[in-house]
């Protein structure tokens, strides 16, 4: 708990920072930070395939069902919403299409550390995350052209391309280094996790500085849309997870994996569009905000499942 305290505090911190200071996080020299996003997103999902073994994906197999369910909700409820909202917001095209592409991106890596501290079904958090993740260059593409063509030009071939070098690769290596190399670095199993939360942190700074001005102009209204965006996705995921009569700890993990969604991703495909700027920021506010609510949620979750025994 205090570890996930301290990486939400770290991104308030760099985001004030970031909006006082958009030109320290800007530059490094004459080299522009936004060069940074696509390469640490890539070791982001290294590490995520570090820590998956051919046992998460055995676990497919004993629930068929809840992962079902889970995909359905992760593919069906957060688009809809993204782009309910986006129409509602009233918002430019690229910041309204931003809004969508968080909506038709997979569940997030904070969606397990909740689930894990709410007593959620862990092994089922994972899973989704795992396979909502592979099926993003072939689902996202398909989503954002259907759903955001009319705000933006989507080029769903160069989509599938980005998400499959962004995502698909590192996790395969990651897979690999898992599978043949696991114990034999112990300073890369140790200090990936931790690498990847400064990793976020710093994708976040830089998207902030780079998209300042639009935040700013947007402000309040926007992180009022990623609020809503993200209590609705928590609400309905748990909701239709018992509508289908799922045990409690699954119905949480679905609400987890739903509401919590890969922002990173979608920033490094603002980022592979050269619309960072705009519709890159949705993702960034999203990213704090989802980790406020998860954790607040999990809390309350894990104190009435304290209580209850």
């Amino acid at each position: 708990m205090l570890k996930n305290a301290a990486f939400t505090l770290s991104i308030f911190v760099v985001v004030a920072l970031a909006l006082i200071f958009p030109q320290a996080f800007s530059y490094i020299g004459d080299y522009k930070t936004t060069g940074l996003i696509v390469p640490l997103l890539m070791i982001i999902m290294f590490g995520m395939g570090t820590s998956v073994g051919v046992d998460d994906f055995a676990r497919v197999v004993k629930m068929p069902k809840s992962i079902a369910v889970g995909l359905i909700c992760q593919y069906t409820i957060m688009p809809f919403i993204g782009v309910s909202l986006a129409m509602l917001s009233g918002f430019p095209p690229e910041i309204a299409a931003g809004i969508i592409l968080v909506g038709c991106s997979p569940g997030g890596l904070a969606s397990n550390v909740m689930a894990y501290i709410s007593g959620a079904n862990l092994a089922l958090s994972l899973s989704l995350t795992a396979f909502s993740t592979l099926l993003a260059p072939f689902l996202t593409p398909v989503l954002m052209s259907a759903l955001a063509g009319q705000h933006v030009p989507i080029d769903a071939i160069a989509m599938f391309w980005s998400i499959t070098k962004i995502v698909i690769l590192p996790v395969i290596g990651g897979l690999l280094f898992n599978h043949f190399l696991h114990g034999k670095f112990p300073m890369v199993d140790k200090n990936m996790p931790r690498l990847s939360m400064i990793g976020i942190v710093v994708i976040i700074a830089v998207i902030t500085a780079a998209g300042r001005d639009n935040l700013i102009t947007l402000g309040l209204a926007l992180i009022a849309i990623v609020l809503l965006q993200n209590i609705l996705g928590l609400a309905l995921g748990y909701a239709v997870a018992k509508l289908v009569k799922m045990d409690e700890a699954s119905a949480r993990a679905i609400a987890f994996e739903v509401g919590m969604q890969n922002s990173g991703l979608a920033s490094g495909i603002a980022v592979e569009m050269g619309k960072v700027a705009t519709m890159g920021i949705a993702p960034a506010v999203f990213g704090p905000t989802m980790n406020i609510n998860g954790s607040i949620l999990a809390s309350f979750w894990r104190k009435t499942a304290n209580a209850e025994n």
